[in-house]
This record gives structure tokens, sequence and C-alpha cells, in this order.
């Protein structure tokens, strides 16, 4: 990465922070983008550059989100989607990574009380899935069907696991125990797919 390419990413992670904690401060819909570029100190112009939409400031990883799982089943065409995905799932939950859902409460609250925020990250699943099903039928252009369904059920899986890190998060479970009920949901979840997506 050269200079101008790291300076540009910093510009871009100090606006979402300031911004992010604006918006649990003060809830999304209160802060204007004229209050978040006085905040970080950058013109107004810098952060509709950065960010095109509003909600991007919250999702900042919106990008790597969509594109993850779908990344995953393109690095390595011999190994069954189910499989890079479960495994790159698995992966991620020893991180607590964001991809999975982890964050604080007050961003889950912040997220949970704005429906511009609830609609993106709906809009995010629904990409995710899209890009999931073009990967897979790169893959197997002669199963459109399958490869549909199988997009649809694995970024569900995703989704219904996202749904269970926040709300164990809104619960203020341990954080340890929190990690272990996901990996126990996630290998249920995961091994109900064996059977019809094992050899995709």
């Amino acid at each position: 990465m050269s200079l101008r390419e790291q300076k540009k990413l910093e510009t871009r992670q100090t606006i979402s922070a300031v911004a992010t904690r604006l918006f649990i401060r003060r809830g999304f819909d209160q802060v204007t983008i004229a209050e978040v570029a006085e905040a970080a100190r950058v013109a107004k112009m810098t952060v509709t550059n950065h960010f095109s939409r509003k909600e991007d400031l919250v999702f900042d990883i919106r990008t790597d989100f969509v594109d993850w799982p779908a990344d995953l089943v393109r690095a390595d065409p011999a190994t069954p989607a189910l499989d890079a995905v479960r495994d790159g799932f698995f992966a991620e939950l020893d991180k607590t990574s964001a991809l999975l859902g982890f964050a604080d409460v007050s961003f889950v609250r912040m997220v949970r009380q704005s429906e511009r925020l609830t609609s993106a990250l709906r809009d995010m699943h629904a990409d995710r899935e899209t890009q999931l099903v073009a990967a897979l039928l790169d893959r197997h252009p002669d199963r459109e069907m399958l490869s549909r369904t199988a997009g649809a059920h694995l970024t569900s899986v995703l989704r219904l696991l996202l749904d269970d890190v926040w709300q164990l998060t809104w619960q203020d479970v341990n954080p340890d125990d929190l990690v272990e009920q996901i990996r126990n949901s996630a290998a249920v979840a995961f091994g109900q797919l064996e059977p019809a997506l094992g050899d995709l």
C-alpha cells in the first residue's frame, strides 16, 4: 500500500470511528453529515467522498461483509462450498470477527433503534447472497437451481448466527460463553446442510 493509499484508509477509518461514536451517543438519525465532518475535523465533502451513504459510516466493512462468503468459495475451487464457508466461519469465530456480528452492545442498540440501519443490514445480507450465488454459478454453470438454493441456505445460516451473536450480546452473555454457544449452533446449522450440499 502506498503512503497516499495508507493515508486515505486512515482518514476513512477515523471518520467512521468518530461518526459511530456520535451515532451511539445521540442516535443515528439525529446526527448530520455536517456534524460528523466537524467532529472528525474534515470537510463535509471529504466525508461524502469516502462514504456515499450515511449508513456506510456505520457499516464501514460493508464490502468485506458482502464479499466474504463468495471469496471463501473462490479461494479454493477444489474445496466444497459448504466446507469453505463453514471453515471460514469457525476461523472468524475464533477471532470474534465483525464479519460475524461481534460488536459492543452499544453498537447493537444503535442499529436496532434505527430503521435505516436495520434496512441497510438486510440489504447487506441480500447482497451477500447474490455474490455467493454468483461464485457458485462460476463453479457450476450447469447447476443453476442448486447454486441458487445453496447460496440462499448458506447465507441464511450466516444471518441467523449473526442474529444470535447480537441477541446474546444484548443479553450480556459472558464473551467466552457467547462464542461457545455460537460454535455449537453453527455446528448444528451447517451440519443440517451437509446431506444436500456436501459435494457442491
